[in-house]
């Protein structure tokens, strides 16, 4: 069973997207495809972006010239395996390129071992304990956790984070809306997921 809350604001991202006409949607996932996509992919997912799933998956359109992603909607339903598991592991694996190449250390790991491959193992057991960020839309991304809603959507590309969105509702407004107009000046998300947000 998920809270009221996300029930309300997963239900609120999907009526924001199917209204920019931009997406067709396929029908919403089942309780057995969330148990197995859980199962199958090691994470749970929060309580907003389950209720967004379970509304309608929406259809990936072909992609335009030079785009990163060809697939930016996870096919959770029948994609490709390790397709989506790069897709989960994008994060991670943006952080490690940091690492390795861009002499990125985060300073809760402690001192960086002056070899590069232990510097990449050190990085990588402490990158195993962050929560795991699951993809909403190509590289935009929400935290995982049955139970959790609201969190904000955050954009991740190595170790530059940003912000995307308060939470799943109003990242389909600054995604998607191009009629909203420009983003509120009392915009103001709020990170809470351990050390994802020191990347902000």
């Amino acid at each position: 069973m998920i809270s009221n809350e996300g029930a309300r604001l997963g239900a609120e991202a999907a009526r924001c997207l199917a209204q920019t006409g931009l997406y067709e949607f396929e029908s919403g996932l089942s309780e057995g495809e969330f148990a197995r996509i859980e199962r199958e992919y090691g994470f749970q997912f929060a309580d907003d972006h389950r209720a967004f799933l379970a509304v309608g998956l929406p259809v990936n359109v072909p992609p335009e010239e030079g785009q990163t992603w060809s697939k930016p909607w996870p096919d959770w339903r029948g994609g490709d395996p390790d397709e989506l598991r790069d897709q989960l592991g994008w994060p991670v694996e943006g952080v490690l390129l940091s690492v390795e190449h861009n002499g990125f250390w985060h300073e809760g790991w402690g001192e960086r071992p002056a070899d590069g491959a232990a510097a990449l193992t050190t990085a990588r057991h402490h990158l195993a304990k962050a929560p795991t960020l699951v993809p909403v839309y190509a590289h935009r991304y929400l935290p995982a956790g049955r139970g959790s809603y609201g969190h904000p959507v955050l954009s991740m590309w190595q170790t530059d984070a940003i912000y995307y969105g308060l939470d799943l509702a109003d990242y389909m407004h600054q995604e998607f809306d191009e009629a909203r107009g420009g983003v509120d000046e009392n915009w103001n998300p709020k990170a809470t997921i351990p050390f994802w947000r020191d990347l902000l």
